[in-house]
């Protein structure tokens, strides 16, 4: 099946589902209709993100727009049930939202349908355009390949979806699930990024010999090239930055100066511009961060910088060669 057109920039809503700190409605409502004025017509949520209050936030928005204008993509693998919480404890897994649900691994053909359908009710559609297994290498990658990939492949045979994938943030487990199963795209976190390739060894040529999309996020490697001035202390992987990685990216922001371009515009389009890239995902909090991204994305970037960086050992090669 043919993919969507994703557009070059997308919406990631895990911040909508207060990852790391919560977020009134009205200021995530915002954040989604700067988005869309900026263009943006591809969003991806999970369940996992705030314990589906990414899904209803962004349902609530979406519900005010044609729905042959967006494209819009969840996840599937981690089943929500209801929890007893009755001393009000917050979630542990970086969401600032009640305990009220506990997330369970299912992949099994009930597992994904059930899924799906709970999906659609907290976003209140009757579609969803992509449906991507999310992170089975941190549950178990043999199940999620041998069980929920054909489960997938069965719900895009039905009409159901129109395309499915696998979310992750190896690029191991990627090139894995893309030799197990038809897939169409696969959602690439931090393993394609202007401070590092590795994913460009094995998982994009496969990418292009089979025709699987990529569609690329935590293109900004935890936040340390979101800036123009790289700090003092930064998160990697999410976790304090070693020195080594520290000094890598200051180098890639000087060597981005010395051209006029700013490291996270640099960052964002390196990203973009491998040939079996189809869209970079980037989250936001605030209207102004998103507008700003869309700017960054959109800004002009000479194609002398990818040669240079290249020629300093900074990169693997230009975006469209590595």
């Amino acid at each position: 099946m043919s993919l969507p057109d994703l557009g070059r920039l997308g919406f990631g809503a895990a911040g909508i589902g207060n990852l790391y700190r919560a977020m009134d409605d009205d200021v995530a409502a915002a954040t989604l209709g700067a988005a869309w004025d900026a263009g943006i017509r591809y969003f991806d949520t999970a369940p996992h993100y705030g314990l589906g209050l990414s899904e209803r936030r962004l349902g609530a928005v979406l519900a005010a727009k044609p729905r042959w204008e967006f494209v819009i993509s969840t996840k599937v693998g981690r089943i929500l049930e209801p929890a007893a919480n009755p001393d009000g404890a917050r979630d542990s897994e970086g969401f600032d939202v009640p305990a009220d649900t506990v997330r369970r691994w299912d992949p099994s053909e009930a597992g994904i349908r059930r899924s799906i359908e709970d999906s659609l009710d907290r976003l209140g559609l009757e579609t969803i355009d992509i449906a991507y297994l999310h992170d089975p290498d941190v549950y178990d990658l043999d199940a999620g390949i041998t069980q929920a990939l054909p489960a997938l492949e069965k719900l895009r045979a039905e009409g159901l979806v129109r395309a499915i994938g696998v979310g992750a943030n190896s690029a191991d487990a990627l090139a894995a699930c893309i030799r197990g199963a038809d897939l169409d795209l696969v959602m690439l976190a931090g393993r394609y990024t202007l401070l590092e390739q590795p994913a460009a060894a094995d998982l994009l040529p496969l990418c292009a010999e089979r025709g699987v999309g990529v569609a690329n996020v935590g293109v900004y490697n935890s936040g340390l090239l979101a800036r123009p001035v790289v700090p003092e202390t930064a998160n990697y992987n999410y976790a304090p930055a070693p020195a080594d990685i520290l000094a890598k990216a200051r180098a890639l922001a000087a060597c981005c100066a010395d051209y006029g371009v700013e490291l996270p515009t640099a960052a964002l389009q390196f990203a973009a511009n491998h040939p079996v890239v189809r869209t970079v995902v980037v989250g936001a909090t605030s209207p102004a961060q998103i507008t700003q991204t869309a700017e960054r994305m959109a800004e002009p970037v000479p194609a002398a910088l990818w040669d240079e960086l290249a020629r300093r050992g900074l990169t693997a090669g230009g975006p469209d060669r590595a």
